[in-house]
């Protein structure tokens, strides 16, 4: 397993933290992941569209920057394909099967740019449901550790 998950912001609370380091632990022995974070822009006083979408520009540009040309690409998104968490694991297990680095994309509060969209190989959802982006970093290491561990044919909590 090759995996970047790659953010906006820094984690603020303790328990998200701690609930991330746990899950990276636990991961460890499935192979490589590492969470990298880019700094997120503060949201316009004032916000129109047109500043969203600045602030997004500006923040999808940095991603951009963390993205390489030989990355598969996974832009986490409300409106996308909502998995379970066997069809997480056989996805997972494609994605490992090509070789190549996987970046999970997980945006600001403000979502993801356009140049980010379509820069994606793939979305992929969780729900219907907003997550603030802190906790959605919990839930997605928490599914990867699922998804490893159902792949490895092993016992997961249901």
């Amino acid at each position: 397993m090759n995996v970047c998950v790659l953010c906006v912001g820094k984690l603020k609370e303790k328990w998200a933290r701690a609930g991330c380091e746990e899950y990276l632990k636990r991961l460890g022995r499935f192979g490589h992941v590492e969470v990298r974070e880019i700094p997120d822009c503060p949201e316009p006083a004032k916000p129109s569209e047109a500043l969203n979408r600045q602030v997004m520009d500006k923040e999808g540009r940095e991603l951009m920057r963390a993205i390489r040309d030989a990355d598969h690409v996974v832009a986490l998104c409300v409106r996308a394909d909502q998995p379970d968490s066997p069809g997480l694991a056989r996805r997972l297990g494609n994605w490992e099967m090509s070789g190549k680095r996987v970046v999970l994309v997980i945006g600001g509060s403000l979502g993801l740019s356009e140049e980010v969209l379509s820069r994606a190989d793939e979305r992929l959802s969780f729900s219907n449901l907003t997550f603030p982006h802190q906790l959605m970093r919990v839930v997605l290491l928490e599914q990867l550790y699922r998804a490893a561990k159902i792949n490895a044919g092993e016992r997961y909590h249901k």
